[in-house]
């Protein structure tokens, strides 16, 4: 059994592979032997102290396998159950590791675990973005950051199968086409176009009642330009770095904007919850509303490189760890 530790925070040189030796589950804890890790951006917050952690530390949020050992109070978790998380506790780039079934579910029969691993937190952060943090409208025209990221390249399509119009921004010109194929009718490079004023353009000057910000401090002032009278900014996210002070009365008050900063675990907080998620999520795949296609596998020794190319926006789709 292995795992990935985390001594000090740092850039992706402080990830160390490490040899585990695992107890038995304990009362609502199950053994799992891991399938596939997905790879989030989040876990380079981890890593850097930008979302600090108590050091030393497992890190990542995702993964998929199946259950070897069960403790008591399982519910109706039992060994040889496919399951996947998104939840902390965090710890997920490992070979093996005990989870709390409390933030566990069952994956369906004819679902790939690869392809789980890397649904699991884009997709969730996508049902509760388009449902429950600003449920979108049919004829709806919606913005979206990053469109052709791994958490983009979901959020469009399934956008798309609500009926929405979705506007996307990429950060260069080979992106555009990405994003255009997973659901977005208008892309824009942020990097060549000022993206305000071509919302607005194609808004004939109304703006939009959401944006969708996981790129942070490069977007937000323009993002909060996007939007009509009483819209709403939705910041899941800080790609571009840690979001700056804002100046409520000057960005917020002339239109009576919305702001808010949602999280999974503000809509999966309870086994109803999480359970209502987690089966849209799984439906939308089954009826390939959402289709995926992995963009890279790497292994527990390549974690290095896996952060390099992460943080060096190689990685133009979901990516996944393979642990064996």
């Amino acid at each position: 059994m292995q795992e990935i530790k985390i001594k000090k925070y740092g850039g992706p040189e402080v990830l160390e592979i490490k040899d585990i030796k695992l107890d038995d589950p304990k009362d609502g804890e199950v053994l799992i032997k891991q399938s596939a890790i997905g790879l989030n951006y989040i876990d380079t917050y981890h890593r850097s102290g930008l979302y600090p952690l108590p050091l030393p530390s497992g890190i990542g949020l995702e993964a998929s396998g199946v259950i070897e050992k069960v403790g008591k109070n399982v519910g109706n978790f039992k060994e040889g159950d496919k399951v996947a998380y998104a939840a902390a506790p965090i710890g997920s780039y490992a070979s093996h590791r005990i989870y709390p079934v409390k933030s566990l579910v069952k994956v369906p029969d004819g679902i790939d675990l690869e392809i789980v691993a890397t649904l699991m937190t884009k997709g969730l952060t996508t049902f509760y973005l388009l449902h429950k943090t600003y449920p979108v409208k049919s004829g709806e025209t919606i913005l979206f950051h990053a469109a052709a990221g791994g958490v983009g390249q979901i959020f469009c399509q399934w956008a798309k199968s609500l009926g929405c119009n979705v506007i996307g921004t990429v950060g260069s010109d080979e992106k555009i086409e990405i994003a255009r194929n997973f659901g977005c009718s208008q892309v824009i490079n942020y990097s060549k176009q000022d993206f305000q004023k071509k919302v607005m353009e194609i808004t004939d000057e109304e703006g939009l009642p959401v944006v969708y910000d996981g790129v942070g401090k490069i977007t937000m002032e323009k993002s909060l330009g996007c939007l009509k009278m009483r819209g709403t900014f939705v910041s899941f996210g800080n790609a571009s770095g840690k979001l700056d002070p804002l100046d409520v009365g000057k960005l917020i008050a002339p239109k009576g904007l919305f702001l808010t900063r949602p999280s999974i675990a503000h809509y999966t907080a309870t086994r109803k919850e999480l359970d209502e998620a987690s089966n849209k999520l799984f439906d939308m795949v089954k009826t390939e509303k959402v289709k995926i296609n992995i963009f890279k596998k790497y292994t527990l020794k390549d974690v290095v490189i896996a952060h390099q190319d992460l943080e060096g926006r190689k990685i133009i789709g979901p990516a996944i760890i393979i642990p064996n």
